[in-house]
Order: C-alpha cells, then sequence, then structure tokens
C-alpha cells in the first residue's frame, strides 16, 4: 500500500528545519554584534554551535540508534526550541549565559539532523517511489530552503529585529518536532519481532545492549572497511575544503580587487544557486535513468576545478558568472548520488553512526578551507593561489577516475544483508 504521509511530512519538516536554522545563521551574529559590539565574541558564538553540532553527530549516533530516530528527533527539536527560545530573553545578561544556550542548540540540531537522515527510507519505502529520485527531492529542497532563509532573516530583522526572528526559528524547532510525531510512525520491518521506534535497531540476539564505546566502535570500523564509502567521506572533506576556500576568500578577493564591485559577489553566489536548483530539477526528473558513477565523476568535474581557474585567469564578470552556473549544476549531482549509495550500503543499524562521521568529516573541511585559503592567498599571491587551488581541486576530483576500481560500485545496488562489521558489498 503507497503511503506518502511519512515522506511528505519528513520532506516539510526539514523544509521549516533548513529554513529556521539559516534564518538564525543571520540573526544571530548581527544580535551578538550589537548586543556586545565585538567580532571576536561574534566569531567565538558561531564557533560555539558549529563544534557541538558537528560532534554530536559523531557522539550522538548511538543513542539515536538506542532509542530510535524519530524519537530522537522529536525530543532533539523540542530541547532545541527550548534553548533557542530562550536566547531572546536571556542574550542580555552577557555571554557566560549566551554561550551555553548557543551551544546546546547546535548540539540538539546535530541530533536531529543526523536522525532526520536515518528515517529518509523508511518513509521512501512506503512509497512507491525509487530511494534516488527521494534523495534528490531531499536535497533540492535542502537547497531551496538554504536560499530561502537568509534573505528572509534579513527582511525581518530590518522590520522586527534580530531577537524576534530567533524566536521565529524557535518556533520553527517546535513545528518540526510536531509534523515529524505527526506524520512519521513506528512499524515493524518484516522479519522482526519488535523494533521500539523508526530508525532503531531491533532487540536481536543482544544486539540492543551493546554498550555506547561498542556502539561507536562497530560505526568507525565498517566505515574503515567499505573501502567505497571511506572514499566518499574523503572526497566530501575535500570538497567542503575547496568550496569554503572559494566561498570565504577566493571569491569576495575576486569581486573585491579584480571587479571592484559587491555587485559581483551576488551574481557569482546567485547564479552558483540558480545552477544548483536547475541541476537539482533534471536530477530528480532522470534519477532512474543516470548511471552513478558518471553523473558522480562529472559532476566533481565540472563543478571543482574551472571555478578557480576562471576566477585566476579572467576579470570577466560574465564569463565567470558563467562558469559559476555551470559549477551549480554539476554539484547538484554529487549530494542526492552520495546519499543513495550510503543509503544503500550502509546496514540500518549503522547508518547513525556513518552518517555522523560523514558529516563531521564534512565540516571539519569549511574551516580548514577558510584558513588555507587565507594563508595560500597572502603566501604565494592571488592568482597563483587560485590556479593552485583549481590544480589542487582537479586533482582531488579526477581520484574516482583514477580509482574506477572503487568508485564504479556505486552502479552495485547491493541485495539487504544482516548486519555486520563487514561492507554490504565486498570490495574487490
Amino acid at each position: 500500500m503507497v503511503n506518502r504521509r511519512a515522506l511528505t511530512g519528513l520532506l516539510t519538516a526539514e523544509a521549516i528545519s533548513i529554513t529556521g536554522s539559516r534564518m538564525s545563521l543571520v540573526a544571530l551574529p548581527w544580535l551578538v554584534l550589537g548586543a556586545t559590539g565585538s567580532p571576536i565574541l561574534t566569531g567565538v558564538v558561531a564557533a560555539i554551535e558549529t563544534t557541538p553540532y558537528v560532534a554530536s553527530g559523531v557522539l550522538g549516533a548511538p543513542l539515536i540508534d538506542r532509542i530510535g530516530a524519530r524519537r530522537a528527533s522529536i525530543i532533539a527539536d523540542a530541547l532545541s526550541f527550548m534553548a533557542m527560545g530562550a536566547i531572546p530573553f536571556l542574550y542580555h545578561l552577557g555571554i557566560s549565559v549566551l554561550a551555553p544556550l548557543v551551544f546546546l542548540v547546535g548540539a540538539f540540531r546535530g541530533i536531529s539532523d543526523l536522525s532526520k537522515k536515518v528515517l529518509l527510507p523508511m518513509a521512501v519505502e512506503q512509497t512507491a517511489m525509487q530511494l534516488s529520485r527521494a534523495t534528490a527531492l531531499y536535497d533540492g529542497i535542502s537547497r531551496f530552503s538554504a536560499l530561502a532563509g537568509g534573505p528572509a532573516a534579513g527582511a525581518l530583522i530590518a522590520w522586527l529585529d534580530a531577537p524576534a526572528v530567533i524566536l521565529v526559528d524557535a518556533v520553527s524547532f517546535a513545528l518540526c518536532a510536531a509534523v515529524v510525531a505527526g506524520t512519521v510512525r513506528s512499524r515493524r520491518p518484516s522479519g522482526q519481532t519488535d523494533t521500539p521506534t523508526a530508525g532503531a535497531p531491533a532487540a536481536t540476539n543482544g544486539e540492543a545492549r551493546e554498550g555506547y564505546v561498542v556502539a561507536l566502535r562497530r560505526g568507525l570500523q565498517y566505515l574503515r572497511q567499505d573501502r567505497l564509502i571511506l572514499s566518499v567521506v574523503i572526497m566530501m572533506f575535500a570538497i567542503n575544503l575547496f568550496d569554503n576556500a572559494a566561498l570565504s576568500v577566493y571569491i569576495p578577493m575576486w569581486a573585491k580587487g579584480t571587479v571592484g564591485s559587491p555587485i559581483a559577489l551576488g551574481l557569482c553566489s546567485g547564479a552558483f544557486a540558480l545552477g544548483a536548483m536547475v541541476g537539482n530539477v533534471g536530477i530528480i526528473a532522470l534519477a532512474e535513468r543516470v548511471p552513478r558513477y558518471a553523473t558522480l565523476t562529472v559532476g566533481l568535474l565540472v563543478g571543482g576545478a574551472p571555478r578557480f581557474l576562471s576566477l585566476g585567469l579572467s576579470d570577466s564578470v560574465v564569463f565567470v558568472v558563467v562558469i559559476m552556473f555551470a559549477a551549480g549544476i554539476g554539484f547538484a549531482a554529487i549530494n542526492p548520488v552520495i546519499a543513495v549509495v550510503m543509503y544503500e550500503r550502509i546496514p540500518v543499524q549503522l547508518q547513525a553512526r556513518v552518517f555522523g562521521v560523514a558529516t563531521a568529516a564534512a565540516f571539519a573541511g569549511m574551516p580548514l578551507g577558510s584558513l588555507l585559503g587565507g594563508l595560500s592567498v597572502q603566501s604565494t599571491g592571488f592568482t597563483t593561489s587560485l590556479v593552485l587551488t583549481g590544480v589542487l581541486c582537479f586533482a582531488a576530483t579526477l581520484t574516482p577516475v583514477l580509482a574506477r576500481r572503487t568508485w564504479r560500485q556505486m552502479n552495485i545496488v547491493p541485495q539487504p544483508t544482516a548486519v555486520s562489521s563487514r561492507p554490504a558489498v565486498p570490495d574487490t
């Protein structure tokens, strides 16, 4: 029987969550800067939220497995509502009160986001939709919500103020909890006698009683032994490193130094976002027909090195904007392909743990990219730095071609297997 209720609810919750998070990403620094006047404290508060978000994805995964992804998502969103909702009323007491609240929001949001990823395959199983199309739709909704959240926050801050926008984000957490609670239902997978909640492991062979450290170790052991998934995680780290270097250092410097106009910065960001949206629509329409390995490889090559080389070798706004648009289209294919491969290969009982590590690795590349981008420009010069980064990015994105024996395994749809510490599809 086709039932789209859970998938619709999960996609709705994701849209609300991402929109609210992007709004707070604008409003919270504005609030701190207005209250303290310190750019250093503004950066510190942002780091205080990001760090537990990354850590909770790894450290909270065994907890998600223990209590179930549905329950973890609802509880984490409810706690986020309380922590975020307290900020507009208590921030004036100083950084000693604000910092712990922001820390809690980051930690709870990390658990909530990971729980929703774990719930997605279960929700898709109840529909007639292919998992590849569902992951593309999930990624598209995330991209659109992120794109809409920033401008919405700016308009609301101008109309109301930053505390009010943060309160709106707090309400969005409550809405997410209500949507998941009302639409996603626990159900028994075939062949199991009991499962506590959707996304939780079955209580068989004593597995549900495994210790916290053992649970973490099993997830890391699986990741280490599955060569394809490990390669994907390393690639995600590299892509985020290069991407953040471009966003935080290279594109702003190109717009200011080469073009001399902030309008160029907005055009580059907008062209990339528009390209990603167009590419995502194409992936949703063709998800079941395009070969995964070829799609991912072409997407990486188109979306990676050309951006840096165009910035380093051209001062034409039109040319660079066209390259950014093409890069957005290329990158639109990456997340859906990676997601569906990970869902298919990783046993459900280990998905929270492995996805948590993957998220932590992806986020780890972001601050490192900003740091290395700035140091590179300072030590080698702008043009040289961009060309060098372009060459390194090309080398990284060429990995699926050079190691195609491993990467071509993503075209293989593995048969369901029992959970073990070994990969679902053996590496050959």
